[in-house]
């Protein structure tokens, strides 16, 4: 494991939706002292979890799997106070109509994946039949009723979308609950903060000064994602305004009552406490 090398290994999402905390992140300072990891979210809540990288903003789902072994950095996620953007549900009939139908999942969520669950079953007293796939519209629906697609999958298949109704889970879960929703939580190995408790307090450091500088000027940050995904400046502009990457009362509160629910439906075992990083402390809701 990384803690007997001088080497962090650091996950890093591969969509959009992490931009505004690490486009500004200065790997250069750190020459051969830390590793950037960039993978899909199911991908980034497997390494972290064996031992195989030692930070990542990983699915606040896969936190409550594994909190025993993790703290939070406070300040830092992947959140919505209503549109999300990037967290879409497709499908061919009212939600009512689908609610015990056939429902596509993506292989790369597991956030996303469990709030579907709740929310159909909840609000809409569904059981639909679950199956996997991979992230891809057209071949989705073709068995499918619905599917759910995150990141930039959801983006561009959005843009490409002229026949499917599209809800978005960030806007549905504030409408029916009246809370934040937490995406991604930025998640340390505990035995990382012990070993590394200088390192770990500077690369949080930076995350935070990387976020402030994403936040008050997204202009490079808005070229590159129309340069690799497309889309207009303005999309961009609403995406990043709408999202949010703070971590503080108000999200925790709503990733609370996620997780009751979560609880209530045996999708997790027991209760989660959000265990906070506080320079070298930690703290517990």
């Amino acid at each position: 494991m990384s803690l007997k090398m001088d080497l962090i290994r650091i996950g890093e999402i591969n969509y959009t939706n992490i931009w505004p905390i690490l486009y500004h992140f200065p790997k250069e300072k750190f020459e051969n002292q830390i590793q950037f990891v960039s993978e899909v979210p199911t991908k980034l809540n497997k390494s972290l979890s064996e031992g195989e990288l030692d930070m990542a903003p990983i699915s606040s789902f896969a936190y409550a799997e594994s909190y025993r072994n993790y703290v939070l950095f406070p300040d830092l996620s992947v959140s919505s106070f209503g549109k999300v953007n990037s967290i879409l549900l497709f499908h061919k009939e009212p939600l009512d109509q689908i609610a015990n139908g056939k429902i596509a999942l993506p292989t790369t969520s597991a956030t996303s994946v469990n709030l579907l669950k709740i929310m159909i079953h909840k609000f809409y007293s569904g059981a639909p039949d679950y199956f996997y796939s991979t992230p891809h519209l057209d071949e989705m629906m073709k068995e499918a009723d619905a599917a759910l697609l995150i990141g930039d999958d959801a983006i561009r298949a959005k843009w490409a979308n002229s026949q499917f109704q599209v809800t978005d889970l960030g806007e549905l879960w504030t409408n029916l609950t009246g809370s934040w929703m937490t995406f991604a939580v930025w998640a340390v190995r505990k035995e990382t903060v012990q070993h590394n408790p200088n390192m770990v307090h500077r690369i949080y450091s930076l995350l935070k000064q990387s976020k402030k500088l994403g936040l008050n000027d997204k202009t490079e940050m808005i070229k590159e994602a129309q340069a690799r995904i497309g889309g207009s400046k303005s999309f961009w502009e609403k995406y990043f305004f709408e999202l949010s990457h703070d971590f503080g009362q108000l999200q925790k509160n709503g990733l609370k009552l996620y997780y009751q629910y979560a609880r209530e439906m045996n999708l997790i075992p027991e209760q989660v406490p959000i265990q906070m990083w506080t320079n070298q402390e930690l703290s517990k809701l």
